[in-house]
């Protein structure tokens, strides 16, 4: 959060585990009063009830929203006592779940925190597929188009990067290749299904905005080719041959969220 921004609300997350769960809740609800400067404070690994007490103090400090998960014996009470006795506003995210579970399967809850992070071959294939994607990532390596689950392909700024990620976190493996006039593809991208091939394009003045912030961000003016309009113009043009020339699908990422457009990507895979 920059210095100048002050929050207009602060929200603790409580964990008896790393507080993932926890803090995905938080953004995805706080995403729905955008603009709003939410300041999000995680407290994770907190198995003792004197932890506890000390946080729901410090939200009671700031008036601030506490939210935890707790699934230890004993911790989810004691909470909800403390909460009640200092006057805090806090959410129980798990508890009216676990106690609706336990009565509708008749069976109780393990109470063991962090089971959504254990070390399973779940779990080593998405470490295995990040590692592919930073291995991939921007043509270092053109043999990766043929071993991996997905290819992108597009031109610079069109979220190749951060796209693979978020699907490597979704166990599959990607590549990504960057579509420039003066590269020549790699003959790679001809070699495999089409349907593994994801074009991504983005509308021109869109794009000329977000390589103009990011010469910036880099020192640089943002009067240099690489964010000018012929430029990009001639770029989208090159790179939408490419993609006809393959027959692959193409999104436009314009003003999309990473998560929306890999969501369109897993439908369009998982159709195929």
């Amino acid at each position: 959060m920059a210095a100048y921004e002050q929050p207009e609300v602060i929200i603790y997350v409580l964990s008896d585990s790393a507080g993932d769960t926890g803090e995905l809740v938080v953004r995805a609800a706080v995403a729905q009063f955008h603009p709003l400067i939410a300041d999000i404070r995680r407290a994770p690994f907190v198995h003792d009830a004197a932890t506890l007490e000390r946080f729901v103090l410090q939200a009671k400090e700031h008036n601030a929203i506490l939210l935890y998960t707790l699934v230890l014996p004993g911790l989810c009470e004691r909470m909800a006592e403390f909460a009640k006795e200092h006057s805090v506003v806090a959410i129980d995210l798990l508890g009216s779940l676990i106690d609706s579970l336990e009565a509708k399967t008749n069976r109780s809850s393990r109470h063991e925190p962090g089971l959504n992070h254990v070390l399973d071959e779940d779990y080593f294939r998405k470490v295995e597929a990040v590692e592919f994607a930073v291995k991939y990532d921007d043509m270092r390596d053109t043999t990766g188009i043929l071993k991996a689950d997905i290819v992108l392909v597009g031109v610079s700024r069109t979220s190749k990067t951060p796209l693979s990620m978020y699907l490597a976190h979704k166990k599959f493996k990607v590549a990504n290749v960057p579509l420039m006039p003066e590269l020549q593809p790699p003959d790679e991208l001809f070699q495999i299904p089409k349907d593994k091939v994801i074009g991504l394009t983005i509308n021109v003045q869109y794009l000329n905005i977000i390589r103009k912030e990011r010469l910036k961000a880099l020192g640089l003016p943002d009067s240099a080719d690489y964010a000018t309009i012929t430029r990009i113009e001639r770029e989208l043009e090159y790179a939408a041959a490419i993609t006809k020339r393959i027959g692959c699908l193409v999104i436009d990422v314009s003003h999309r969220a990473v998560e929306e457009t890999a969501s369109l990507i897993l439908e369009h895979i998982e159709s195929n």
